[in-house]
This record gives C-alpha cells, structure tokens and sequence, in this order.
C-alpha cells in the first residue's frame, strides 16, 4: 500500500496523530532487560506491541541501531511491526542526502534491505541527491524543512531573497518535487510560527514534527499551527518521553500510558 494511504487511514483508525520514535539506548532499559542476548528487539518490540492502536506511524533511529551494530534488529523490528501491526507505517529516519549514484544504494537501503514504509531525508544536495526516492512512488519521502534543534535558525532561517531559506525549500518541495503526492515535511515543534508559515505554502502536505516531549515542544501550538482543515496532517513524534516512561518492569504499560496520554492531549485541541 502507498504510504500516504497507510497514513491517512492509521490517523482515522487509530483516531492519532502520534509517531513514536524508537531510538533504543541499552542504559536506559529496565534492569530486567538489560544484558539479555536480545534485548534491543525485547524493548522495542514491547513498545510496539503495547502502544500499536495509539499511534499513526513509527520511527526507528537508524543511528541508534548502527552504533550497537544492531542493524539486524532494525530489520526485524521493522518486520515485527510489518506482521504484527499491518497497516501501521515505519519511517527509517536516516536523513540521508548524497549524489544521485550514492543516493541509489540509500534508496536500497531503506526500502529493500529494511523494508521501510518511509524515509527522512537531507535536501539540501538537490532534486537530483532525492530522485531515486521520489521514484519509488509508493515510498514516503520526509525531507528535512526547518528541524526541532536550537541551530536549525543558523542555516535555516537566512533570508534568501526576501524569505527565509526554509520557506524556500518547502515551496520547491510541494511545487516541483511530489509529483508522485508521496512528499512531507520535517518541521519542528519548537519553532511553532515557522510550522504555521509551513502548513500556509505546502497545503495538506504531511508534516513530521519532532520536538514533543523531551524537546520542549508545545503540543496546543503544534496542532494549532499544524494540523490542516481536515483536522490531520501531523505526525507528532515523541521518543524518549514514551520510550522511557518506566525502567521498571512495567515499562511497556507504562509507555502505553505516556502515548495515550499524548494522543488524548492532541486530539483535545484538534477540537476545538
């Protein structure tokens, strides 16, 4: 199935707006977990398992797998999710962006070692570094606007005849480069008015929000200034605030708890 149709039916099914971010960090898991051969995949399959009807799509950190040389795990995280939670999108964040012949193995990467719904990626190489992506049609290709960190203002932000950088790059992201329908956008939750001006130049085009939670996002400016007509529109990831909501043996509920907790705070102000 096409992404962007997996997502549009996971945001009603699911009634959320919620993307959780799986970026495993082994001293943070419960002690229980800890040490075990598989203990990557036990915690995150866990996760998934306890908080699958609360969200719209996942997002594995592939620099979190890679640095435990946990690259297998990735691929049977991602499989796990694939048979267990069918319909269920996983976006691989890689924000990867090289020349077109080295974009063409990320493309493999991605899509066919992983098996990955979606993928994030760098644009600022060009149309021609993220071609081979946007041919894969019924991929996700979630290239990066104006991101959740403090320096995203150094580069982002500078004016380029008369506008910022960023508006820049989301206008010639919805205007030249998704013929296929299959673009978003990463926008931050701590930049609450540049999201707005975003949501204003791509129309109902997804967006990917990182910065809820641990960030210091603010989740009524981000579905204020986000959401589209329809009341969707929005992937509002959260990462370390569900994943670790408990280092004990009730981890899993526990994260359950922070996810809906979360989704229930953004559909309040969905609604009003």
């Amino acid at each position: 199935m096409h992404f962007m149709q997996s997502l549009q039916q996971a945001w009603t099914r699911n009634n959320s707006l919620v993307c959780v971010g799986l970026d495993p960090e082994p001293a943070k898991f419960p002690a229980h977990v800890q040490g075990r051969p598989d203990a990557v995949l036990e915690f995150c399959t866990a996760i998934v398992d306890a908080t699958a009807d609360l969200v719209c799509c996942y997002k594995p950190q592939i620099a979190h797998f890679a640095a435990l040389r946990a690259e297998d795990t990735l691929e049977r995280l991602i499989a796990h999710i694939h048979a267990n939670h069918p319909g269920t999108p996983v976006i691989l964040d890689a924000k990867r962006g090289d020349i077109g012949s080295t974009a063409q193995h990320y493309v493999g990467e991605a899509f066919d070692r992983y098996a990955a719904d979606a993928v994030t990626l760098n644009p600022y190489l060009g149309r021609d570094s993220v071609q081979p992506f946007l041919e894969r049609a019924d991929k996700g290709v979630i290239l990066l606007c104006h991101t959740s960190n403090p320096g995203a203002a150094d580069l982002q932000d500078l004016d380029v005849g008369g506008k910022p950088l960023y508006q820049h790059v989301a206008q010639i992201i919805a205007r030249d480069w998704n013929n296929h329908g299959n673009c978003a956008l990463v926008t931050g939750a701590t930049w609450p008015q540049q999201l707005a001006e975003v949501r204003a130049l791509v129309g109902d085009m997804p967006l990917l929000v990182p910065g809820i939670g641990a960030q210091g996002g603010d989740v009524e400016a981000v579905v204020r200034n986000g959401r589209t007509a329809a009341g969707t529109g929005l992937m509002i990831s959260s990462s370390r605030a569900i994943l670790y909501a408990s280092q004990g043996e009730d981890f899993a509920n526990a994260a359950r708890k922070a996810a809906l907790e979360l989704r229930d705070s953004i559909n309040h102000y969905r609604q009003r």
